[in-house]
């Protein structure tokens, strides 16, 4: 008789129809502004985590990136891919899964798709730096890059900063076109627009989300007026920006990690020394946020892996007792832990 796989061998894993269940059953904004108190949670005890930046493999058409994270308790990682030309070829850009183990026994503890919830994970985190860098009363965000994540991050940015007016702009007016359709749908009022420039015009929160991977000027210095806040999360590996180089240095760059983002980000750009402010000591108190009306704060946001720990985290919280999850057979375990050769014959 063939042997049956004993509780120990099931680990929970959330498909992408799993995790779409649970998005729409919580609410996206909910969903975004739950998974941004995880991750503020994790920021703020930012020293008790092991860092490094992410692992990339670079090729001519795009990148595979491991992106792991430890705390005392549980261990993470993501593998993600960026590639810039699947869009044309009918593939994702981006897609993703992560896994989240125990430190205590290395089993892993949740195994998960993780393409929907990096852009989740993404605005999330986006809005949350918002919170604190936001102009005060922000009312208008305009978005540059109408891809896949641009509604995720109108959506988070209205849940936590409470923005609800949008003017869109991309160089392809069918993104915009999708993007304003489903963005109308979710009660914002939109305006599409012709230019970056007219874009910006009024806005008191930018944000960039292009993909191409190269240098580019989605921003160019005029387009910046005093206190506003830019979200830049398109420029995200070596080679990959959007900024013109003078609105870095009119501006407070705010960062997350900075061996990884003097990598990948905008600051890319500029001198090594070039100083930054890290956000989880802005989280913890221990570093001014916005100080004035006429500051102009940038995040310089390539994503890091202790945002993927706290999604991961927060899913794993959120199936306990549901059906989102089907229990996979992962994980060999033999009677005898010693005799994993005779647990393979005896399944024959």
């Amino acid at each position: 008789m063939k042997p049956t796989p004993s509780h120990l061998a099931y680990v929970p894993f959330v498909s992408v129809e799993n995790m779409m269940r649970l998005v729409n059953a919580t609410g996206p904004e909910r969903f975004m502004a739950e998974l941004a108190g995880y991750i503020e949670e994790d920021f703020k005890r930012w020293p008790e985590f092991d860092k490094t930046p992410r692992v990339a493999s670079h090729s001519q058409d795009g990148v595979i990136e491991l992106m792991p994270t430890a705390d005392s308790e549980n261990y993470g990682f993501k593998y993600v891919n960026g590639h810039p030309k699947n869009m044309r070829e009918g593939y994702q850009t981006v897609t993703a899964f992560g896994v989240l183990s125990s430190v205590a026994n290395g089993y892993p503890i949740l195994f998960t798709e993780m393409t929907v919830l990096t852009a989740l994970r993404t605005a999330a985190t986006s809005a949350l730096v918002g919170k604190y860098l936001a102009p005060k009363g922000a009312e208008v965000m305009a978005m540059i890059g109408n891809g896949a994540q641009c509604e995720f991050q109108a959506l988070a940015f209205r849940a936590i900063c409470g923005i609800n007016r949008l003017r869109l702009y991309d160089i392809d007016p069918a993104a915009t076109e999708k993007a304003a359709r489903n963005l109308i749908s979710q009660g914002f009022d939109v305006v599409k627009c012709a230019s970056g420039n007219e874009a910006v015009e009024g806005a008191q929160v930018i944000t960039t989300c292009t993909a191409d991977k190269q240098y580019a000027t989605i921003l160019t210095d005029n387009m910046v007026g005093a206190g506003v806040h830019i979200n830049a999360i398109g420029g995200d590996c070596p080679g990959k920006t959007e900024l013109h180089k003078d609105i870095l240095l009119r501006s407070d760059i705010f960062v997350e990690y900075p061996p990884q983002t003097r990598i990948e980000g905008e600051i890319q750009q500029l001198p090594e020394d070039h100083p930054v402010i890290e956000l989880w000591q802005v989280m913890r108190g221990e570093l001014p946020a916005r100080r004035d009306a006429k500051q102009i704060t940038l995040f310089d946001s390539v994503g890091f892996a202790i945002e993927d720990f706290s999604a991961l985290r927060y899913v794993h919280d959120r199936i306990k007792g549901t059906d989102y999850f089907a229990p996979l057979d992962m994980l060999a375990d033999p009677d005898d832990p010693r005799d994993l050769f005779g647990m393979v014959m005896r399944a024959a």
